[in-house]
């Protein structure tokens, strides 16, 4: 199934871009950043990104979600790829697009992170070395291996919760499903079916797990945002949407593979 659901939106954005960069390649490697209203934290995070990382280059792209500030100017000048979506629909979109936009432009791997500065950059050869190794397909950050700075007791508690949620319901032991801070090859996310608009972490998570892609969680560190305010919103609403996700995806792909098989008989 495709990742991508073209709508209008998706389309300018992708002729806006080519408008903009002709048929450039992108490296082996991007860091994608989905981004909305973003403009005083993601500067910090732009500028801490290398050009290569074990030993192949890298290439930046933010999708800017529709911002009413100017992230895409400061992006921009910042030296990165940006691809403008005229209306603000979420972050699962935005990286849906980007998604496939790396796959089209040539790279190999897509390495996710934020624009608000919680996830520690240098710790990117962690996510890569064991794909470029041939021993994972897809790699997360766990901030429960690793280290958090977030000190609110419902954000943790409920990174235990559907930790130990999705880990039941695909066999496979997972210690947090919602860290930004991910690598993967890149015909990964745009094998998985993506509807989210917001909550995508999961899905995609989920949707992984279940096609049989090759997981593996390392350490990471996850800090305070550097600037700007979550788009979160109140834990509770966040928690409910989040379980409904995780839940929903789950069983769209148990359908997907009864249907498969049912199909191969």
């Amino acid at each position: 199934m495709p990742t991508t659901f073209p709508d209008e939106v998706d389309e300018d954005a992708l002729a806006d871009y080519a408008a903009r960069y002709g048929d450039h390649r992108f490296a082996p490697v991007v860091v994608l950043i989905a981004a909305y209203n973003e403009r005083d934290a993601i500067p910090a995070v732009l500028e801490g990104i290398p050009g290569s990382s074990c030993d192949l280059d890298v290439d930046t792209l933010v999708v800017v979600d529709g911002a009413s500030d100017d992230t895409a100017d400061v992006a921009v000048r910042h030296g990165a790829y940006t691809c403008v979506a005229g209306s603000n629909r979420g972050q699962g979109a935005a990286l849906r697009l980007g998604y496939r936009l790396a796959a089209e432009r040539g790279a190999s791997y897509v390495v996710t992170t934020d624009a608000d500065g919680q996830y520690e950059i240098d710790e990117l050869p962690r996510l890569l070395r064991p794909i470029l190794d041939d021993e994972a397909d897809f790699v997360t950050g766990s901030r429960r291996l690793g280290s958090s700075e977030n000190p609110q007791l419902l954000r943790r508690l409920g990174t235990y919760v559907f930790a130990w949620l999705v880990s039941m319901m695909t066999g496979q032991r997972i210690t947090d499903t919602s860290f930004g801070f991910r690598a993967m090859r890149v015909e990964v996310a745009n094998s998985v079916r993506l509807e989210q608009q917001q909550y995508q972490s999961s899905e995609l998570l989920v949707g992984v797990l279940a096609r049989g892609y090759r997981v593996r969680e390392q350490a990471m560190t996850m800090r305070q945002r550097v600037a700007g305010v979550s788009k979160k919103g109140n834990n509770v609403l966040y928690g409910y949407r989040y379980s409904r996700v995780v839940l929903g995806t789950w069983l769209r792909e148990r359908r997907a593979r009864r249907l498969s098989g049912a199909a191969g008989e």
